[in-house]
């Protein structure tokens, strides 16, 4: 009898372990942590997800990194690993610039090697804040530029694809500058599209997902899709808006 075929989580754990003993072997003492984060910490894979790690080094050994090139190479083929190389001094300065994704990090991370370098991070509130509203802003612009660049159904079933989980995050965080009780990424865009009252938000949230787990939407469903989502984008940046003025 043949063997069950391995789901998309089994692979994702078979390559990061691969890539963990990889990298104790390649970086020796200059290696500090490996983390997960994200959808794969959580156990929520799906074939479209990237796997997201943090490799944190405590110095940066150009021959040690050499010999790390070509099982992080690997791991991308066969896991779409995502990696982000971080000196550990460098924590800090990373999660000021991009307070978003280092806020979604400590939310939803998993240590697979070393001592856990998110577990007391700050991150100043103004910084997120203002962080919040350049990347909805940016999420906006780029929706956008794929209206009109991107010809055909699954090029933007594919962009609908890659902003779920900045638009997820983006939620989560303005919930949490809101003061509301943490929930997941996704729990918190659903409950975000409920509370601005647009029937349309509801709808492209469950479309978004639906991206995740086929790759695929009916004909003509993704160009409406983007379109909704630009509008959603910019009532989430109004909203944000305002906690800097203090209207609520």
């Amino acid at each position: 009898m043949a063997a069950p075929a391995l789901t998309t989580t089994d692979r994702a754990e078979q390559g990061l372990a691969d890539l963990v003993a990889s990298a104790r072997q390649a970086l020796g003492d200059t290696l500090e942590s490996i983390v997960l984060f994200g959808s794969a910490a959580e156990g929520r894979l799906r074939a479209s997800s990237d796997v997201n790690v943090v490799i944190v080094l405590n110095r940066f050994d150009p021959q040690r990194i050499d010999a790390l090139g070509e099982p992080v190479r690997t791991a991308q083929a066969a896991i779409r690993l995502a990696p982000m190389i971080l000196l550990r001094d460098e924590i800090p300065h990373a999660a000021a610039a991009f307070a978003v994704k280092f806020a979604d990090i400590v939310r939803r991370h998993r240590v697979l090697y070393g001592s856990d370098p998110f577990v007391d991070l700050p991150i100043a509130r103004e910084r997120l804040l203002a962080r919040l509203l350049q990347v909805l802003l940016n999420l906006r612009l780029r929706l956008r530029s794929a209206y009109v660049t991107r010809a055909f159904d699954d090029q933007l079933v594919a962009v609908i694809v890659h902003a779920a989980g900045a638009l997820r995050a983006a939620a989560a965080t303005l919930r949490e500058l809101e003061g509301s009780p943490r929930l997941s990424p996704r729990e918190s865009l659903g409950q975000v599209v409920k509370e601005l009252g647009d029937p349309r938000f509801v709808g492209v949230a469950a479309q978004m997902s639906a991206a995740r787990e086929s790759g695929v939407l009916p004909p003509d469903q993704p160009r409406h899709a983007v379109l909704t989502l630009i509008d959603l984008t910019a009532a989430m940046h109004e909203r944000a808006s305002r906690l800097r003025t203090g209207v609520s």
